[in-house]
């Protein structure tokens, strides 16, 4: 890849990677969410759920997606911004976009060898289904207190 931006990809190309990646034996892991406004919570979760394999694919949710998911204030930042943000992460190897209300369909199309998300999902990962019917592991990673999305747009909100 020559630029950051390359790492940003269709579900067709993704598919493609994942499929040559693991001819090589690499182990995929994956995890999904809206990432808004990128934070230090997110970069610990990120960079912990990289070290579970050899290649980082993170899906994330489309606008109109987190819409419905969070409310029309949302997002702050739209999607092509979001990709290019967690693209630019080094240890980021693939971002996609998702329109669906879960990554089912995605995950279902890529199997990657390990589902991740923070632990603030409890038992409920979506996905977690998917991916154990096909034998793949889902991992829930601690997150750091405090540390969210929500928490910073109630900051900025204070500050005016």
């Amino acid at each position: 890849m020559d630029k950051y931006t390359d790492k940003i990809v269709t579900w067709d190309q993704l598919k493609r990677e994942v499929d040559r990646q693991r001819a090589a034996g690499k182990k995929i892991v994956f995890t999904n969410g809206c990432f808004d406004m990128l934070h230090a919570g997110h970069a610990h979760l990120l960079h912990t759920i990289s070290q579970l394999g050899d290649v980082m694919v993170i899906a994330i949710n489309s606008d109109e997606s987190i819409r419905k998911i969070k409310g029309p204030q949302r997002p702050i930042h739209p999607e092509r911004d979001r990709a290019e943000l967690l693209a630019a992460l080094q240890f980021v190897d693939y971002v996609t976009i998702f329109g669906q209300d879960t990554p089912h369909e995605l995950l279902a199309l890529i199997k990657p060898d390990v589902l991740a998300k923070g632990s603030d999902w409890g038992a409920e990962i979506h996905g977690r289904e998917v991916v154990e019917k096909y034998g793949g592991e889902v991992v829930s990673i601690p997150i750091r207190p405090g540390r969210s999305t929500t928490n910073v747009i109630k900051q900025i909100k204070q500050l005016s």
